[in-house]
């Protein structure tokens, strides 16, 4: 796999602007403050998001434009198979796909106010600086207004981290290529405030430039937060204690009601966990242990091999906040689909497909719900976390679907569809992942 594509999705951090069009009274992104260490979270395609499309796609293009989406991060996912301990750049494929939940921060003295999108599978924040070439908005980070602002010398430990650091203007520097595509960009350090928390000498990637492909990435930047040396995570690990918790909001959702809380403090007290895992092939992922998986009152049976730990292989179940739509392991995947498809209310109910998605229904009809069973804590999914339900209400299709099979090792996914409504809690330190039900749309 390569590194290219994730910067390209990193690239087009705009300046959050007054005024975005948007007269819903929730939707003053400028009056939505965040508070202590906690910060608001809002889907790229909800009504407030400055990022929705001018030119509203029908159901049916949505949901194919984010099957394709999800695969090519499903591909980013499985890439980070590698030889070493440590993944410390992101693979490229992942940085064309449009990202899926967004948050404010403020970079630079004085603070220039951004939107990153925040990403659980990834390590790294990275921005594109003002005059870049090729850039989508010319209206990145501005370096030179930023008092706080330095580039990373060619000694410093950091400059180890990016893939084939080359010394600029005594500043360490790169440039990828993933085929006709390429960027160059400088790794920097600045100020960033996250929420009411200031973070000095913050390292992340200034993107200068950007050649050939023909693509347009979409207009946000990203803020990692998985377990590499650059994440968020790791460069504030004494302020944040390596934990975090998240409940993501529906895209219908108005108002900004779903959040991002770093650090151990002010998390929920009524949560159950499960071990996160740790896995030297997949190193930035949270990995869990799925057990089982019931539908409606049923256990399904499983082939213990497809849903199984490997730190061999890389094999396993995670979350993760870029996917939309959860993945299984074929063999995993089919036999929960056919146990659905039985408990489906009326039996008369014609199955049809859509793209990936291969049980949808036409009408009105009733679903049992699945549960993901963990050791420690049950996830169990009402209908608002598995069904695609048309603008018009006519056809609905269970979302999920099988992982591809033609990677190394598949990785279940517990993807953001089926996260909605739930506090998610990292807990590094004492290696546990916990869930609870939380409104937040």
């Amino acid at each position: 796999m390569t590194t290219l594509v994730l910067f390209l999705q990193l690239l087009s951090i705009i300046p959050l602007a007054l005024g975005f069009g948007l007269n819903h009274p929730n939707c003053d992104l400028t009056n939505t403050q965040d508070q202590g260490s906690t910060l608001r979270i809002f889907h790229i395609d909800s009504p407030c998001s400055p990022f929705k499309s001018s030119s509203p796609l029908s159901w049916e293009e949505r949901v194919l434009k984010t099957l394709a989406q999800d695969q090519a991060r499903l591909q980013y996912l499985t890439s980070l198979i590698a030889g070493r301990s440590v993944v410390p750049i992101a693979s490229g494929r992942q940085m064309l796909q449009s990202t899926t939940y967004i948050v404010k921060a403020k970079i630079g003295t004085p603070a220039q106010t951004l939107l990153l999108a925040m990403d659980t599978s990834s390590d790294v924040a990275w921005l594109p600086c003002s005059g870049c070439v090729g850039c989508p908005s010319t209206t990145g980070f501005s370096p030179a207004k930023s008092t706080s602002f330095k580039n990373v010398s060619c000694s410093a430990p950091q400059c180890k981290q990016v893939p084939n650091p080359t010394c600029g203007a005594r500043a360490c520097s790169f440039n990828l290529t993933y085929g006709s595509s390429s960027i160059a960009a400088n790794l920097s350090q600045d100020t960033i405030r996250l929420a009411g928390d200031p973070i000095t000498a913050f390292t992340f990637g200034c993107v200068n430039k950007v050649a050939g492909g023909g693509t347009v990435p979409p207009p946000q930047g990203l803020l990692g937060l998985g377990r590499g040396p650059l994440s968020l995570m790791s460069q504030a690990q004494s302020l944040y204690k390596s934990t975090f918790s998240y409940c993501l909001p529906s895209f219908r959702s108005l108002a900004f009601a779903g959040s991002l809380r770093l650090g151990p403090t002010s998390q929920p007290l009524r949560v159950k966990y499960t071990q996160l895992l740790r896995n030297p092939r997949r190193s930035s992922l949270y990995y869990v242990n799925l057990v089982a998986i019931r539908v409606g009152r049923k256990v399904v049976d499983l082939p213990p091999a497809a849903i199984a730990f490997n730190p061999a292989t890389g094999a396993g179940t995670i979350f993760d906040s870029g996917t939309v739509y959860t993945r299984l392991a074929k063999p995993v995947y089919e036999a929960v689909r056919n146990e659905f498809r039985k408990r489906v209310k009326p039996a008369t109910a014609v199955v049809t497909s859509l793209g990936g998605f291969d049980t949808c229904y036409t009408g009105q009809v009733k679903v049992p719900t699945i549960t993901f069973m963990f050791k420690g804590v049950n996830m169990t999914l009402p209908a608002d976390n598995l069904m695609l339900h048309s603008t018009a209400g006519s056809t609905s299709c269970l979302a999920m679907a099988a992982a591809p099979e033609n990677v190394n090792s598949v990785v279940n996914v517990i993807a953001s569809m089926q996260q909605q409504n739930h506090r998610v809690l990292i807990d590094v330190p004492n290696g546990r992942l916990g869930l609870a039900r939380e409104r937040c749309s």
